[in-house]
Order: C-alpha cells, then structure tokens, then sequence
C-alpha cells in the first residue's frame, strides 16, 4: 500500500509541488515503510526547504532513532523544539521535550 504513494510522491520531487510539505510527506512514508535511511534524506530535505517546520524536524528526529543515530536525534529534536517555540507550537516542543528525556 504505501509503495505506490511513495512513488507517486517521489514523481512530484523537483517539480513545482515541491516543497517542505512535499518532502516531509515522503519521508514519513517511508519512515512508515521501514526504510529510515531513506526516510532521514528526505526530512533533511523538508527542513531544508523550511527550517521552521516543527513536525518535520520531530519525524527527522523519530527516523534518525529508528536508525539507531541517537546524537542524530537529539539533535532534530533540540533544533525542532527552538522551531516550534519560535512558531509559538508548543504541543509540538513538548512531545520533542519528552522524546528527549527519554533518550537521557
């Protein structure tokens, strides 16, 4: 199920529908699909696009952990929780709080 989405996805990257929702879309489905490595290229991307997106940086976080990168995680999610609190999305920074303390 989720092979022909993320192909549908992917024939949209470079065109005028890309973007950061774009690829955080991908990415989360292949996150979905078991292919983190995959998964992190494409929310680096998304953050790329736009580094204020706070729930492309907590997925870029969860698919760095599935990768067993740890610092990696940390990372996202220190960086998604200053994203989320510059957007006032405070939801969002907390889950990445709690994530973070359960690494520690």
């Amino acid at each position: 199920m989720s092979a022909p989405r993320i192909a549908s996805l992917r024939q949209q990257c470079g065109g005028p529908r890309d973007g950061a929702l774009l690829r955080f879309s991908l990415g989360t489905a292949l996150l979905d699909d078991g292919d983190a490595a995959a998964a992190i290229e494409e929310l680096q991307r998304a953050v790329a696009f736009d580094p204020g997106y706070s729930a492309a940086w907590k997925a870029l976080g969860k698919a760095c952990l599935a990768a067993g990168q740890q610092p990696a995680a940390a990372d996202a999610w220190r960086r998604g929780m200053a994203a989320a609190a510059q957007r006032g999305d405070k939801q969002a920074e907390k889950e990445m709080a709690v994530f973070l303390r359960r690494l520690d």
